[in-house]
């Protein structure tokens, strides 16, 4: 070996020893800077319920998190910021099954991969569907519903809160699971056909179960016949799961997790999560997340919320598929 080759390997040796320890002291003093959550739906509604009072819960536990709400294309503009981020942990995705699993299957050039340009941290928790009906309507459960339309062919619809939400499509796994034809309208949000279902301009509609929505049951405004959770809700332990009416298949949820950009350090992707069991861990929170319908996650890890991901895509790709959605 000649001096030359000499010098450039003491020269690597060298550097390596300065370069690695620097990175190991920048990722444990993370973070040392705000946290950007990314919120990919405008202000309002179950992810911003869910999403600050987190960021909230991490002031103590990991400092400053600053809340921004990137709205559009249906969640999939926020998530693209997302997964173009740097890896370093400090822009973070509140994403669930609009960002990460309907829309990369019903688009026809999905701006990123769901499983691929991710790194998986934790799932806080999920949101369930609920079949709600005008209370004129003579039914009282899930399965007088399915009698009523089959009955009546051509005099009910369906609404939801849009196009290739999880509400629209567990109106169409109803559908397919009953043989039932409603027709789908769809809304620019849940609480427009809300009102729609309680002025009687619908019968029926597919909601998102919220401590809203819940009230207006128990004030009699409207009837929820069904969630589609795979148990009960701890928030209405009076509304059976639809798997209870014999429709075992009848699940829709909307999970809600924190993902961050491919390639953020392990390290700094355990920091989050646990300091996010950390908060959970704390009745108070949990007590705020199921009085607004939203069932909190304990103790979920990066691998178990792959998995869950994979498993999502895997179960609703043969229906979008079925019903020919588009969403571009």
């Amino acid at each position: 070996m000649n001096r030359r080759d000499v010098l450039a390997v003491s020269f690597a040796a060298l550097a390596g020893g300065c370069l690695a320890p620097s990175a190991a002291q920048a990722q444990g003093r993370y973070p040392d800077r705000p946290v950007r959550l990314i919120v990919p739906f405008p202000p309002g509604g179950v992810y911003d319920a869910v999403g600050r009072p987190w960021a909230e819960r991490m002031r103590p536990l990991l400092g400053t998190v600053i809340v921004e709400n990137q709205g559009g294309g249906g969640s999939s503009l926020g998530a693209a910021a997302v997964a173009r981020a740097r890896p370093d942990g400090y822009t973070v995705l509140l994403g669930g099954i609009s960002a990460l699993v309907i829309n990369p299957i019903a688009s026809s050039r999905p701006p990123y991969d769901p499983v691929r340009d991710f790194e998986p941290i934790t799932i806080l928790g999920h949101s369930s569907s609920t079949i709600v009906v005008h209370p004129s309507l003579p039914v009282r459960d899930l399965n007088e519903l399915v009698a009523y339309a089959k009955a009546n062919p051509g005099k009910l619809s369906y609404g939801s809160s849009g196009v290739g939400s999880i509400n629209h499509l567990a109106g169409e796994l109803l559908k397919s699971l009953t043989g039932i034809d409603i027709p789908h309208v769809p809304y620019r949000g849940g609480g427009p056909a809300m009102t729609d279902l309680i002025a009687g301009q619908i019968q029926v509609n597919v909601q998102s179960v919220t401590g809203q929505v819940i009230e207006l049951h128990r004030s009699g405004k409207l009837r929820m016949l069904a969630v589609t959770s795979p148990a009960r809700l701890v928030a209405a332990p009076d509304i059976p799961a639809a798997v209870e009416s014999g429709l075992r298949e009848l699940v829709a949820q909307q999970f809600i997790g924190l993902f961050a950009p491919r390639g953020t350090p392990a390290v700094v992707i355990e920091r989050v999560a646990q300091a996010t069991h950390t908060a959970l861990s704390d009745r108070e929170l949990q007590q705020m997340f199921i009085t607004s319908g939203f069932e909190p996650a304990l103790d979920i890890g990066p691998d178990e919320t792959r998995r869950s991901v994979v498993a999502e895509i895997a179960r609703w790709s043969p229906l979008i598929k079925s019903i020919g959605l588009k969403l571009d």
